[in-house]
């Protein structure tokens, strides 16, 4: 099966919509196809604006029907708590905020953008759309990660060779609660470096330091600039450290 037979099959669908390479090139191969696709995208303490800003822009362009909808990740207290299967919880809230509204507008059948190269072990809210029965149509038809930006390219998007970005809680280890104002400090300290020209780095939470992780192109930069990045970062955090194993 490819995307134009799945969606001749599936004429009608809301689409889980990230503003990622994924969900936005699959949101391109449904109204290429002519499908009736709407997207939903769901702010909450986990993303940050630029995510938000992306997805508006690419559903602009694209003259595709958005939704944005706001979920309280933080009140439900297992997410907050942060244990190793937190993501399975999370994607619970998520696509039911999504189902409820989706259903609401005459929509029945969810999709998302996982593709053929995320292994369910490497998603841990994998479960989660298999028990609300979302369809994952990159996936289905094979599309990997690689071919997708190719095809992404190759359609103008310009989502094509964004970088894989993982929500804000992502940065602080397992078992540690997540707050508000966790999830406020990492966004302000990756804004803060994305303002500066670095590309697909983490900030990651370490005790009450950042942890700053950048590919081996960028550490030479990083650790020239370090006094700048100190005297930001130190606004958020008690201390800052560059780990010299670079991000893969």
């Amino acid at each position: 099966m490819n995307l134009v037979e799945f969606f001749k099959e599936n004429r009608k669908a809301a689409l889980a919509f990230s503003g990622g390479v994924d969900s936005a090139y699959l949101l391109y191969a449904a109204k290429a196809a002519g499908a009736d696709v709407r997207a939903y995208y769901v702010k909450s303490d986990f993303q940050p604006q630029f995510e938000m800003e992306d997805a508006k822009r690419l559903c602009g362009e694209l003259e595709a029907g958005f939704t944005i909808l706001k979920a309280d990740v933080l009140a439900d207290r297992t997410v907050r708590e942060n244990p190793a299967d937190r993501c399975y919880h999370c994607k619970k809230l998520i696509f039911a905020t999504i189902q409820k509204a989706a259903a609401a507008d005459g929509y029945k059948l969810l999709l998302d953008g996982t593709n053929a190269s995320d292994e369910e072990g490497d998603r841990p809210g994998m479960r989660a759309l298999q028990e609300m029965a979302v369809r994952s149509p990159l996936r289905e038809c094979g599309l990997t990660k690689k071919e997708i930006r190719r095809l992404s390219e190759a359609a103008g998007l310009f989502t094509w060779e964004k970088p894989a970005y993982a929500c804000l809680a992502t940065r602080i280890p397992t078992g540690e609660e997540i707050t508000a104002e966790k999830l406020k400090a990492t966004e302000a300290a990756e804004d803060f470096l994305f303002s500066l020209g670095f590309t697909d780095f983490r900030v990651r939470r370490f005790g009450g330091a950042a942890r700053l992780q950048f590919p081996a192109s960028q550490l030479a930069r990083a650790f020239a600039e370090r006094e700048e990045i100190v005297k930001e970062l130190k606004q958020y955090y008690q201390a800052v450290l560059l780990d010299m194993e670079a991000r893969t």
